[in-house]
């Protein structure tokens, strides 16, 4: 059996000792080297290794022999062992730490560069109405390009993608900032704010990371889809304060610059996360689009409605007190995807989602009653925050159930369908709050976000039947 000193340089020379060379050495030159090779021995016998503190095991690998130890040292025992909390197991997943901090301060500017946007069209032109206009148009164009964006990264990969993608939406944020700073014609504003239509949606992807790295594991994707929902809302919630801070301390183009250079810092570093990206699989020419697949189609309506909560709900509370009070809700939110994520589920998703979406609807009623009811501002900034809690849990849940409905070599497509549901559903909604607002006061404009978590609680218990019929 041939023995490998290679393998085992402590063990090697002990376990056969080796026989002196009596063969005659090559004559070598003054001053010059020996040749190295590999049976060049030393003239001397080497010094003599110490023993090692713990007996190797030895065994027999690919007709060598190699030493083990026969144990792990103590300190590796220690570092293996689990934590109870969930998300610090979901953030020691290997590689899962690098591309959460990229994608956090690429998704920090979605919350900046609309409302950026705003206070440098609105402080130049001096037109409120141009502005909501512009940023309109840019997030109609976004609903339409986004699909097609995330079925190029499910096509090719994340990093092929994305990047170009950033970088095209980023020349037309400084277009943008360009054609306000030289006064240029109105409607070069929407051609330089519809350019950034093109910005991935880094949540998908970020979602379809940690839907790769821990499939078949429903426990792990329920923590990742909730600290998923909770970066968001963080992120929604810091977003404008920093853009309005950036604006008005430097200089009114500062939000969107700062916000370009963070968008196309963050994805360079998500992209530099091979890893953890998900393989490309080839799609077949018979898949069909996720808006066919079985229950889609429902879950998509219910993504509509659940924005028109969160469009209405922003336009009726900054109309009646101010634009501040809002954050609570994105911070009840957060807390609550926190705490939803630190939870085991129930195994019927379904069901999970009608009892969130019924929570929700009953939550939305808190700040009508105390706008009806001329409440303090206190009291209904805690409105405000418990409604936001029934918020994270519904779009948790919504999202697991669009991740089990997608063909994983289409799972950013699919995910990137259902925010663009919820941003057609933020735009109808706030145009729906804003009408109410005007015509029948703040106090009812409340009534709207209520209505749509209703609607959308409806439409969830109706294709969950029709689903139920289709598999009878």
């Amino acid at each position: 059996m041939p023995i490998s000193p290679a393998a085992c340089p402590e063990t090697a020379p002990a376990a056969r000792p080796a026989a002196p060379d009596r063969r005659p050495r090559p004559h070598v030159r003054p001053h010059t080297a020996p040749r190295p090779g590999p049976r060049a021995r030393p003239d001397r016998a080497p010094a003599p290794l110490p023993a090692p503190r713990a007996t190797p095991l030895l065994a027999v690998s690919g007709g060598q022999l190699v030493a083990a130890p026969r144990s792990a040292p103590a300190t590796s025992r220690r570092r293996s062992r689990p934590s109870s909390n969930p998300y610090l197991r979901l953030l020691a997943t290997p590689g899962a730490r690098a591309f959460t901090a990229g994608n956090l301060i690429a998704r920090l500017p979605m919350g900046m560069l609309s409302v950026s946007a705003v206070i440098m069209i609105a402080g130049s032109r001096g037109s409120y109405a141009l502005a909501g206009a512009v940023t309109a148009t840019g997030l109609a164009a976004t609903a339409v390009v986004a699909p097609f964006t995330a079925r190029l990264v499910d096509r090719f990969g994340q990093a092929r993608v994305a990047v170009p993608a950033t970088a095209l939406a980023v020349l037309g944020s400084l277009a943008l900032v360009l054609c306000v700073h030289h006064d240029a014609p109105a409607w070069t504003l929407f051609a330089a704010y519809a350019a950034t239509a093109t910005t991935p949606n880094t949540g998908g992807m970020s979602r379809a990371r940690w839907a790769y790295l821990h499939r078949g594991d429903p426990a792990a994707l329920h923590t990742a889809n909730s600290f998923e929902q909770a970066a968001d809302e963080l992120c929604f919630m810091l977003g404008p304060v920093l853009a309005a801070t950036l604006c008005g301390a430097l200089f009114p183009e500062a939000g969107t610059l700062v916000g370009a250079v963070l968008l196309m810092t963050g994805v360079l570093i998500f992209a530099a996360q091979r890893a953890t990206e998900p393989p490309v699989t080839p799609r077949t020419k018979s898949a069909a689009s996720p808006l066919r697949t079985p229950g889609m189609p429902a879950l998509l309506a219910v993504f509509l409605a659940t924005g028109a909560v969160f469009g209405a709900m922003e336009v009726v509370s900054i109309a009646h007190a101010g634009g501040a009070i809002l954050a609570l809700q994105a911070a009840g939110s957060c807390a609550a995807g926190l705490l939803y994520g630190s939870l085991r589920p129930a195994r019927n998703v379904r069901l999970r989602l009608l009892l969130c979406l019924a929570s929700m609807t009953a939550l939305m009623s808190l700040p009508l009653l105390a706008a009806a009811g001329s409440a303090s501002l206190p009291v209904l900034a805690l409105c405000l925050l418990l409604a936001g809690a029934a918020t994270a849990p519904t779009m948790v849940t919504g999202m697991t159930l669009v991740q089990r409905a997608t063909r994983p070599e289409q799972l950013n497509e699919g995910m990137t369908l259902a925010v663009t549901a919820l941003l057609g559903g933020i735009a109808a909604g706030a145009a729906a709050g804003g009408w109410l607002v005007e015509h029948a006061g703040t106090a009812s404009g409340y009534t709207a976000p209520m209505s749509a978590a209703a609607l959308a609680l409806v439409i969830a218990a109706a294709g969950g039947r029709y689903d139920r019929r289709r598999r009878t």
